[in-house]
């Protein structure tokens, strides 16, 4: 069960945070503007839209699983000193809880910029996934013309709480929006001529990405990745892969790949790892490398030409 953060542990903490500023509110000393991400697609746009301008804080540290995180009251601190919070709502609950209390009027969900798909329910055969469905499924930064939109946003947003800086912010987010729109035409030709379009993966946190490219997105489990498939289920994806002729089954970076191992030994397929970019493992990449890595995963897993 979650640990909740009371009020009274929110308010300390901030007070906290705030005495640990030696600058104006949202500033560092040095003025320069502060930005607090919940997790690293946003710690990325954050970083190429602010450029010299901003100080960049991420709340999941590299290689932390980020659906689940507790926040420190540090952490709570920095929410509540930034200039900025940037995060999208529903996806990390401790985030959530931290910033309605103590940043909501200084927050951009990113989220908020695009349509949302529905989370759980049923994938693209038919089949129920583990998870009830309601809710939004929250994995935007999967689908490159939706981030482009983010980014355009957030320029928008960080030019209001920082006018000074308007003029680059806007530039910089202009530049990432053509760079973005290139990764999307390098996926669209190299996903254009398949042998198969089934994606079978460990979690659906590719929903965004398959509808993007029209692939179909077949999860063994559901939004989170710690929920343990059911008999049944395993059952159904591996009839299902042995159906399609799958002959690769995609698990993920920041979880274990045990599952999809068991898939892939039940249908004689091989695994392959497909980043959903929840966290960063490799500090030498970033956002465009990880998505090419995943490009060159899916052509040669689909057997694409």
């Amino acid at each position: 069960m979650r640990r909740r953060l009371f009020p009274t542990l929110l308010v300390l903490a901030a007070l906290a945070g705030c005495g640990d500023q030696a600058g104006s509110a949202g500033r560092t000393a040095d003025g320069t503007f502060e930005i607090v991400t919940a997790f690293y697609p946003l710690q990325f746009l954050s970083e190429r839209i602010g450029g010299d301008m901003v100080s960049v804080t991420n709340l999941t540290k590299p290689g932390a699983e980020p659906h689940d995180i507790e926040l420190t009251p540090r952490q709570v601190g920095d929410v509540a000193a930034a200039g900025l919070a940037v995060y999208i709502k529903g996806f990390q609950p401790a985030v959530d809880e931290a910033i309605d209390l103590e940043a909501k009027d200084k927050a951009f969900d990113a989220a908020s910029a695009v349509t949302l798909l529905p989370a759980g329910g049923e994938d693209d055969h038919g089949h129920e996934h583990e998870e009830a469905a309601g809710g939004e499924d929250p994995h935007v930064w999967l689908d490159p013309v939706r981030l482009a939109t983010i980014a355009d946003q957030l320029a928008e947003r960080l030019a209001q709480a920082d006018p000074g800086h308007a003029a680059g912010y806007t530039e910089r987010a202009r530049a990432l929006h053509t760079e973005l729109t290139t990764l999307n035409t390098e996926f669209a030709d190299g996903l254009k001529n398949c042998q198969r379009r089934e994606l079978v993966t460990s979690h659906t946190a590719f929903a965004y990405l398959a509808a993007r490219y029209d692939l179909h997105q077949v999860g063994i489990t559901g939004i989170s990745p710690e929920a343990e498939p059911s008999p049944q289920r395993l059952a159904a994806v591996a009839k299902e892969a042995r159906e399609t002729g799958t002959t690769t089954i995609y698990f993920e970076t920041l979880v274990s790949p045990a599952v999809a191992e068991t898939i892939a030994r039940e249908v004689g397929a091989k695994t392959a790892v497909l980043d959903p970019l929840e966290g960063l493992v490799d500090q030498t990449g970033d956002y465009f490398s990880v998505m090419r890595q995943n490009l060159t995963a899916l052509t040669s897993g689909l057997g694409c030409s």
